[in-house]
């Protein structure tokens, strides 16, 4: 087991990996941006230390300052939370060869993980079902509209490096590939330093579906139940819940067990999300895997009582799984709203500002994992969440009561954000029929579901 962690990372996941730390009695550093020296982490965290200027390049994402900060402070382990170095193999490497225990997948695995594509065809090659796409990484344009001829139109460019929707490009025609390949390219360069990219068929009426995944360096898995991601704004979430209300539960468990086996099968190891899309029809293709912990994890705490990130501290440690598959008990229904800092009237536009008034909501079955307080200045420089309200019922209808009560409760004055949003769509008859698509909100616009 380690003995004190680094906190890689800022906002609500630096709380949430705090609070982890604490659960485990271990101590636990946070590293900061110049930017980030009031922010909560800070204030709470046993002991904080400063890793570079606001700019993320030279903070979050700068690797020697980051080793330095755990070696000055007298850390065994880093813990990168997500975004940022967590699925970095050649942060992980340097971890390791400097005595730091990396609070993920080994190296070894995280490069075996890297590429998208490479992943896609390796799972696939386990018996998970695939989007039908490009036959390797787009070499040229040539290339590229060669290939989408032939697959059909209308396909997605996907940078092989990464995700969070960043690089993603639908493209719906050959003067539309043209235009959007450099552009695809140059985002996933200016975003994950690789500019490689591959593309899927696009499934024109998809839900996005999840299987979260823990296992060991012993090669024990489990999965913890799926969560349907289909409310989205860009090809990036901002609604979760669980267990996705579009699946019965053979189909749910077909999932679940082809998502675990086939992981194993390929020596993953760590907390990770397999990602699908789910047709119209039921059938379910897997598009990616994220090696880390994922923004929407509380949605499967609250379902199952399993506290992942203590167990992703602790497989990384080398110990082995506290619980077997058999173990895990699924209960009731669980719904994550993301509270981003952004204006859904105008096309979700980034806020600033000081949050000059906040309450929180509370009560049965409501949990909030944020990191602000009265007075916090939201900075311009990172991604815009700035907390999660987490809802739990015993069953759905339970679940969206608790969220009316918790998104009419909470109040953050001073910055513009999308709980009017949240508030409108909690009682669209598509949303509420469990109706909805990732291409929701990008056919009709948010402003649709604005409560006024």
């Amino acid at each position: 087991m380690v003995s004190k962690i680094l906190i890689a990372n800022r906002g609500e996941i630096a709380v949430r990996i705090l609070r982890a730390c604490r659960d485990l009695g271990l101590p636990a550093v946070v590293a900061y941006s110049e930017a980030d020296r009031d922010t909560l982490a800070v204030r709470l965290a046993d002991e904080a230390i400063c890793i570079g200027p606001a700019e993320a390049r030279k903070s979050y994402l700068n690797q020697p300052a980051v080793i330095s900060a755990a070696m000055i402070t007298g850390c065994d382990a880093v813990h990168p939370g997500y975004g940022f170095l967590s699925e970095d193999a050649t942060f992980a490497e340097a971890c390791v060869a400097h005595d730091l225990t990396f609070i993920g997948p080994r190296p070894e695995v995280l490069e075996r993980f890297a590429s998208k594509y490479a992943v896609r065809r390796m799972l696939g090659a386990n018996g998970l079902p695939t989007v039908p796409g490009s036959r390797g990484i787009v070499t040229d344009l040539r290339d590229a509209l060669d290939q989408a001829a032939e697959a059909g139109y209308p396909v997605l460019l996907k940078p092989s490096a990464g995700g969070g929707g960043r690089g993603m490009r639908l493209v719906r025609s050959p003067r539309e590939m043209e235009q959007a390949l450099p552009l695809a390219r140059s985002e996933a360069q200016a975003a994950f330093g690789d500019d490689s990219v591959y593309f899927e068929k696009w499934i024109e009426e998809s839900r996005h579906v999840e299987v979260q995944v823990m296992v060991d360096q012993h090669g024990n898995g489990v999965h913890v139940g799926e969560r349907d991601c289909s409310i989205q704004r860009r090809h990036q979430k901002i609604i979760e819940e669980g267990p996705s209300p579009a699946m019965d539960d053979g189909a749910r468990e077909r999932l679940r067990d082809l998502a675990i086996r086939s992981v194993v099968a390929a020596g993953y190891e760590g907390a990770g999300t397999l990602e699908f899309l789910l047709d119209a029809q039921g059938n379910f293709y897997f598009i990616e895997i994220n090696c880390r912990i994922q923004v929407e994890h509380p949605v499967t705490e609250l379902l199952t009582g399993v506290d992942l990130v203590v167990e992703q501290i602790r497989i990384a440690g080398g110990e082995r799984l506290s619980l077997q598959q058999d173990q895990i008990r699924f209960r009731g229904h669980a719904i994550e709203f993301r509270i981003n800092a952004e204006d859904p009237s105008d096309n979700f536009s980034p806020q600033t500002g000081e949050i000059e008034g906040l309450h929180l909501p509370g009560g049965p079955g409501v949990r909030v994992d944020t990191h602000l307080y009265p007075g916090y200045e939201v900075p311009p420089f990172y991604d815009s969440l700035l907390a999660k309200v987490i809802v739990w019922g015993e069953t759905r209808e339970i679940a969206l009561a608790r969220s009316r009560r918790a998104l009419a409760e909470i109040q953050i004055d001073g910055v513009k954000t999308n709980i009017p949003f949240h508030r409108g769509i909690i009682d669209n008859d598509a949303f509420l029929d469990a109706r909805v698509s990732t291409n929701l909100l990008d056919r009709v616009g948010p402003g649709a579901f604005v409560a006024s």
